[in-house]
């Protein structure tokens, strides 16, 4: 069924090309959206235990206790929900390898994987504000898994508030940051954005492009309207530290989809009361960069990861 889904159509002639960047990445989403509703619409049944009663099937009561928690009845769920549940499942128990911490990292169901090696890289190397120096305090805006607050305590920082509003990342990032070793030196607690109080350095990955995600596991992509993003921004001069810095992680991804202008971005910033000090760029090197067969590929090939260094005016 996923293979028959997500077989390309054959090429008509005189086909209909996008007109732009931003139109092929609508009809890319709404292509993807309707595979999701196809395959959403085949059903299993489970057992009150999570076993599913079919010959040959799987053991999952593992991957589906992690999710679901203690059933009591019994019940069904899609086929593609349950591919999610049980690749949530591997990563979980796998982890991803992070180098800069020598270390793996072990996503929760529902909370985006640090796959994307470039942006950790970033805040692995940005050189710390001189404030650190006297007065050690960062937040990290929308942990999820927990990986930068990581980053950060590795790098000697004391204390660092950790905040995400998703409850599954709040417990995923405590998990992490535990075996880590580095619970003391990071608060995780649940706020939409900012916590109470001001630091010397303040991080931020948000979405990166601005449009609706249709499942809750890509709100760590989509962001609709920008909203996390302005509301960062908007928020930043107020919690830092004279002196401090605040770094926004973003990709320019949505300038090459037509999404966003880079000088829609420079605007925001400059009406938070911002301004920049600095940017470190990174190239992406994930396998969808070199597929030319990826519809989007043009903007992926043109891909930046940028680390803006930003500071109140």
């Amino acid at each position: 069924m996923v293979r028959r889904a997500y077989e390309k159509p054959r090429e008509r002639k005189n086909k209909k090309l996008p007109a732009t960047p931003a139109e092929a990445f609508h009809l890319h989403r709404q292509a993807q959206s309707q595979r999701a509703r196809t395959l959403g619409m085949l059903l299993i049944p489970f057992n009150a235990d999570h076993s599913i009663p079919l010959r040959r099937a799987p053991d999952v009561r593992m991957a589906c206790e992690e999710v679901y928690g203690t059933a009591t009845e019994s019940y069904i769920a899609s086929l593609r929900g349950l591919q999610g549940v049980i690749g949530a499942h591997e990563w979980r128990k796998n982890g991803v390898e992070i180098p800069v911490l020598s270390a793996r990292i072990h996503p929760h169901y529902g909370v985006f994987a640090p796959i994307r090696s470039e942006y950790i890289g970033l805040v692995n190397e940005a050189p710390l504000p001189a404030i650190i120096g006297t007065q050690s305090v960062a937040f990290d805006i929308g942990t999820g898994t927990g990986v930068l607050a990581a980053v950060l305590a590795r790098r000697g920082i004391k204390r660092i508030v950790a905040t995400d509003q998703d409850q599954r990342a709040l417990n995923c990032a405590r998990e992490n940051l535990t075996r880590l070793g580095l619970a003391a030196q990071v608060d995780v607690m649940q706020a939409s954005l900012f916590p109470e109080g001001r630091a010397s350095l303040i991080v931020c990955n948000p979405p990166w492009v601005p449009a609706r995600p249709s499942s809750p596991l890509e709100h760590a992509v989509f962001d609709p309207e920008s909203r996390m993003l302005r509301g960062f921004l908007n928020g930043l001069a107020a919690h830092l530290e004279p002196g401090g810095e605040g770094w926004l992680i973003l990709s320019d991804l949505a300038e090459h989809l037509g999404l966003r202008t880079r000088a829609e971005l420079l605007a925001a910033i400059d009406a938070a009361g911002l301004k920049v000090l600095g940017k470190i760029d990174a190239k992406p090197n994930h396998p969808r960069v070199s597929d030319t067969s990826d519809p989007l590929h043009a903007a992926r090939a043109a891909e930046l990861t940028s680390l803006w260094r930003l500071a109140a005016k």
